[in-house]
């Protein structure tokens, strides 16, 4: 049945209207190597800036992982996309110097939370010539001091060697995407620049690497460039999955985690057209890939600028509530979106004249900072409190109003019916005692600034979840 999509959700506008930083007294959770594996892109944040969301933020609240955008030297130019055209290797682009993001990384693994870097590994520049952000010039497959015409390949297809057919894997691994000359990753010269790049970066302390445009190398180049490096660490592909293409997702798990872009539009459909009592199986039974390999998400930096059923900060609390259910649903790593306002799919982060970007100053300046969100904060707080356990006692009303636990953990219900549901009870499987509910409140010592569950000694509760809007409680979040 489709459903019409209603507003912003009634019960949910006054967590979102002032969008204003939660407390800083959240229960901290394990270190990162254990429980804390919620990756955050702060896409486009400056170096400065994301350390200080490390201290005052990211560690406090339970983030294990920041992902931050590509840190090489770039073209120079105000859209996004500047950040996907590596000009040279040198950590200077228009997010910060070398020096500041050396420190940003000391920072953030100071207040407990690691770095992943936006590795831009598949290709350089547009073809064409230029002047990248740190002064480096550039001709069509020629960067002095690093890549000359042979390192690249030349694919001989459709007039300009662009990619067309994405049913032919040799155009998809050879051709060039969108124009952006395409590294010869077979060879061992450009393989060695390669490591010797994101060698670099461990050598600044980097915890792990985002492999964009995975999909466009062979699942073994990787794994040969992986092999350079000095040290192991965490790595996931991004490898955009396309119905009977011959480039599947499944082919790079044996290098690490692989993201599955299905997730992010399958919840938003089912959450913008259908019911969510769908649901109760989503995951691998739906095709995705198995969860231990599985990076999640309701949307990046690319999706979000697709458009059609995606979900993103525009949504208000649709999107609130489908990372609700993406923060406490078992399956995969999830990865949650921090974006700045835009208009069109090129536009850049806030910057100044210049192109440097601006500090970042949630909630102002065009900063949406959706990982401050107080139901998305919260329920970061309620993934780490249930790693582990599986999924028990699913309740569904055969529509939009569903309800599951997380073995002795937590327990969430989300109602998406356009109207309350009221006195029902649910079966939790926790511990008696008396809850803060962490989508609409702050736990602060015994007490709870939103409403307080009671679950009795047979692990139920009663409650009146309004129209648009859910219910959460986990161990950590008990008051008494």
């Amino acid at each position: 049945m489709l459903r019409r999509r209603r507003l912003l959700p009634l019960a949910l506008t006054a967590v979102l209207a002032a969008m204003l930083p939660l407390p800083l007294s959240a229960p901290a959770a394990a270190a990162p190597s254990g429980t804390k594996d919620v990756i955050v892109q702060l896409f486009e944040w400056n170096w400065p800036s994301v350390a200080t969301e490390c201290t005052n933020y990211l560690g406090p609240r339970g983030y294990g992982y920041v992902q931050v955008s590509p840190p090489q030297e770039h073209v120079r130019g105000q859209q996004w996309w500047v950040a996907y055209q590596p000009v040279s290797y040198r950590v200077e682009s228009r997010k910060g110097t070398r020096a500041q993001f050396q420190s940003m990384v000391t920072t953030c693994h100071n207040a407990g939370v690691k770095v992943i870097v936006d590795a831009v590994v598949n290709h350089t520049t547009g073809v064409g010539s230029g002047t990248g952000w740190a002064g480096s010039t550039y001709t069509s497959y020629n960067y002095p001091g690093i890549y000359q015409t042979q390192d690249f390949h030349h694919c001989g297809r459709n007039g300009n060697d662009d990619i067309v057919n994405y049913g032919d894997r040799y155009e998809v691994q050879n051709c060039e995407l969108v124009n952006l000359a395409d590294l010869k990753t077979e060879s061992d010269y450009v393989r060695t620049k390669l490591a010797n790049y994101l060698n670099d970066l461990l050598s600044l302390g980097v915890d792990g690497f985002r492999w964009d445009a995975s999909k466009h190398m062979p699942a073994a180049d990787i794994a040969a460039i992986k092999g350079k490096l000095s040290r192991s660490v965490y790595h996931v592909q991004e490898v955009i999955y396309g119905a009977g293409e011959p480039v599947q997702p499944t082919e790079y798990t044996g290098n690490g985690d692989v993201h599955e872009f299905r997730y992010g539009k399958d919840l938003g459909r089912v959450f913008r057209h259908e019911r969510l009592a769908y649901l109760k199986n989503f995951g691998e039974p739906w095709g995705h890939i198995a969860t231990g390999k599985a990076a999640v998400f309701v949307d990046n930096h690319d999706t979000q600028r697709e458009g059609g059923d995606i979900l993103t900060y525009k949504d208000n609390g649709i999107y609130a509530l489908a990372n609700a259910f993406m923060l406490a649903w078992p399956y995969g790593s999830p990865t949650v979106m921090s974006s700045y306002e835009f208009t069109n799919k090129d536009q850049g982060p806030p910057s100044d004249a210049n192109g440097k970007t601006n500090n970042a100053t949630c909630f102002s300046g065009g900063w949406r900072c959706e990982h401050r969100w107080q139901v998305i904060a919260n329920m970061v707080g309620f993934h780490n409190a249930v790693k582990g356990t599986t999924m028990v006692n699913w309740y569904d009303n055969g529509n939009n109003h569903i309800a599951f636990g997380r073995n002795g953990k937590g327990y969430l219900t989300i109602n998406d019916e356009d109207g309350a549901v009221n006195g029902r009870s649910y079966q939790t499987n926790l511990p008696a005692g008396r809850y803060c509910d962490v989508i609409h409140g702050e736990k602060s010592g015994t007490t709870c600034t939103g409403p307080v569950i009671t679950v009795d000694a047979s692990g139920w509760f009663a409650a009146n979840v309004a129209a648009h809007d859910a219910i959460a409680i986990h161990v950590n979040a008990k008051i008494s």
